[in-house]
């Protein structure tokens, strides 16, 4: 199911700022109240699907957990947050790093620096059930067998519910909807040849994984930092 809200049309949501030791790498400022982003479906792809770097990207890893909204809602309460909840997913948010400081520096939106296809790889789902607590779940990533990111859902800022009751208290939630909760600490380049894997623990036994290959776009888009 985590792959099929691509194919629904569904929104991606992406919380930003939500793991302090990765606001301090960036040296961002922490968000009084839950921040996020759209990233177009388009973006999604499977499991051992090729995550294109265009032409003079700098692009960057963001490990994540994600949320799969099961039923749908506005201004759904805390309260009642998890009940919405149809289960999880491992994600990775790719970033064009360049491309989002140079738009940054101008007030400009974010979404090419986000919306790449290829950009939002996406694990297995796994059902709510299937997991005791996911505020307490390992996210890992590695490049070339090499750790990069390694860190805890607990120490996430926000915690689930409380994303759920911002984000449906400014759009509607639908049914496969899903919420990106934020990436730890560790984010860098990846380039092409680069072999990633990455994965999502529970108990130190392994929920979902992901794995591919960057890979170079031909043709589409190229940076120009004289833009």
């Amino acid at each position: 199911m985590a792959a099929d809200f691509a194919r629904t049309g569904r929104k991606i949501l992406a919380i930003g700022r939500n793991y302090a030791a990765h606001i301090a790498e960036l040296n961002n400022t922490t968000p009084v109240e839950p921040f996020f982003f759209l990233k177009p479906n388009s973006s999604v792809v499977e499991d051992r699907v090729g995550v294109e770097v265009p032409r003079g990207v700098e692009v960057h890893h963001e490990v994540e957990l994600g949320v799969v909204i099961g039923k749908g809602g506005r201004d759904i309460p805390r309260a009642n947050a998890m009940s919405h909840v149809a289960g999880y997913t491992l994600a990775i948010d790719y970033t064009g790093r360049n491309m989002q400081n140079q738009v940054k520096k101008k007030g400009l939106p974010w979404s090419a620096a986000k919306g790449m296809d290829t950009w939002c790889p996406v694990s297995r789902f796994i059902e709510a059930k299937e997991v005791k607590d996911p505020h307490n779940l390992l996210l890992w990533y590695k490049v070339n067998g090499e750790i990069r990111q390694k860190g805890s859902t607990s120490l996430m800022l926000q915690d689930i519910p409380r994303l759920i009751e911002h984000c449906s208290s400014i759009m509607r939630l639908d049914e496969g909807d899903l919420i990106l909760t934020g990436t730890p600490e560790g984010v860098s380049r990846v380039v092409v040849g680069d072999e990633v894997t990455a994965g999502l623990e529970q108990d130190g036994k392994e929920l979902a994984t992901l794995t591919h290959t960057m890979i170079a776009r031909e043709g589409g888009y190229a940076f120009n930092p004289d833009l």
